[in-house]
């Protein structure tokens, strides 16, 4: 979910107004992934890396994921979403933390569609994570049906699509495990201004393509 502060640059608006109008682009997207019948929507919310914000950045946007998951409670348990998350969470602030953990409880029974947040989030953290887990075990035998067992994702598909706004062609540390066969679309739009047409947009290109998964 690029371009937040560029797009509030571009208005003559601090970066914390760039992340509030992203707010609410999660909201919509979600309601269009709903809509589409879309089974998990995972959002690279806040990466490991994003600690090294300013101090002033980083505690606005623990804010704000709070307000969020206040705010989005009764929308999530209407339409049967299930929030979860992937990431080392427990470097949250204790304030962030607890309200996260109050909105997994509340959402647990959900089954319509899951809503997976990526938060405090890095691949490399991930896989390292992973590792340390099996080496605690006796596990012999290891597969790559065993390192997907341990990763954060463990208990969803690998994803079918990576949507990156803003024109950025990179991964920035995103499930590089799990993306070995994922479609990529890169849109120029920035995060604020994402639509649900052009999430449709983005659906629909990816309608298009042939999978082959290194077959002919």
């Amino acid at each position: 979910m690029d371009g937040n502060g560029r797009w509030a640059t571009a208005q003559g608006k601090p970066r914390s107004e760039g992340h509030i109008a992203g707010a609410a682009t999660v909201r919509r997207i979600t309601e269009a992934a709903r809509e589409e019948g879309i089974r998990y929507l995972t959002l690279y919310a806040f990466s490991s890396e994003n600690w090294n914000r300013p101090t002033e950045e980083v505690n606005m946007l623990m804010s704000l994921l709070v307000q969020h998951l206040s705010s989005e409670l009764s929308l999530l348990l209407k339409h049967g979403i299930r929030l979860r998350t992937i990431g080392n969470i427990e470097t949250l602030s204790d304030y962030a933390l607890a309200a996260l953990n109050d909105t997994l409880e509340k959402t647990a029974h959900c089954e319509n569609m899951d809503l997976v947040l990526a938060l405090s989030y890095g691949s490399r953290d991930e896989i390292t994570r992973a590792v340390r887990l099996i080496a605690a075990t006796d596990i012999k035998d290891i597969t790559e049906k065993t390192i997907s067992e341990h990763l954060d994702t463990s208990f969803m598909p690998d994803p079918d699509l990576l949507i990156r706004t803003s024109g950025e062609q990179r991964l920035s540390n995103f499930l590089l495990w799990q993306m070995a066969y994922t479609e990529f679309y890169i849109s120029p739009i920035l995060w604020p201004d994402f639509s649900k047409e052009d999430f449709r947009n983005a659906l629909s290109d990816y309608a298009k393509r042939n999978r082959r998964y290194g077959n002919i």
